[in-house]
């Protein structure tokens, strides 16, 4: 699979993308990921990207030329590319939209920032409007980060161990959440692991995780 992110701010990038599973992965080659910078299809001396809004108003809006060249630059790069953008006006990301995403050959996540991009650029390439949630961040660089682990994580061989991610929250029937998980030591401040996880009954073991599953997904959020 590859992942190629646009960006004016590829720097906030790069640490996440080295880092933990995404890093491994990269590394083993089971995920392409790379960053692209419309400064590169800017012009002037400059490279300016945005400029002030039509009509007035504050902030700046990155400009359709340099967006649109690193656009056409991206969907070169293979032949089945699939286009997305950040925006709060998105569908809303969920693991199952995450498993198709993680199927497709191609995926180009266009970053938004400021108080956007101009509108032409949706007009030209209608890409696929994503959002991680009701709330307001600074650039589309986190949700592309959020985009780009959800579907490594899901690659062949990403985690090493594939019932890690069969187990992850969302992927069990019904989109229940995950079970709590312990670790060392049997006891923390009073608070001792829970007995069925250090009976070595195997059948007691999951009923009491099912169960859980069960209560924190029907529990109110």
């Amino acid at each position: 699979m590859r992942v190629d992110i646009i960006t004016i701010f590829p720097d906030a990038c790069h640490g996440y993308l080295d880092a933990s599973i995404v890093g491994r992965a990269r590394r083993r080659g089971l995920i392409e990921i790379a960053l692209h910078d419309p400064r590169a299809w800017a012009g002037g001396r400059h490279r300016t990207v945005d400029d002030r809004p039509y009509g007035g108003g504050p902030g700046m809006v990155l400009m359709a030329p340099p967006i649109a060249g690193c656009i056409d630059h991206v969907k070169t790069l293979s032949p089945t590319p699939r286009l997305l953008m950040t925006s709060p006006q998105g569908r809303r990301l969920d693991q199952p939209w995450v498993r198709e995403l993680a199927r497709d050959a191609h995926l180009i996540i266009l970053c938004g920032h400021y108080e956007g991009i101009d509108e032409r650029i949706v007009e030209l390439y209608q890409p696929e409007l994503f959002s991680i949630g009701d709330l307001v961040i600074s650039g589309g660089e986190l949700a592309a980060m959020v985009l780009t682990d959800a579907v490594t994580r899901l690659q062949p061989g990403a985690l090493g161990n594939e019932q890690s991610a069969a187990s992850d929250s969302f992927s069990h029937e019904g989109g229940a959440f995950d079970h709590p998980c312990f670790a060392p030591p049997r006891e923390f401040r009073g608070v001792a692991v829970p007995e069925a996880l250090v009976s070595g009954d195997h059948a007691r073991i999951a009923r009491w995780r099912e169960d859980q599953r069960q209560e924190r997904t029907n529990r109110p959020r």
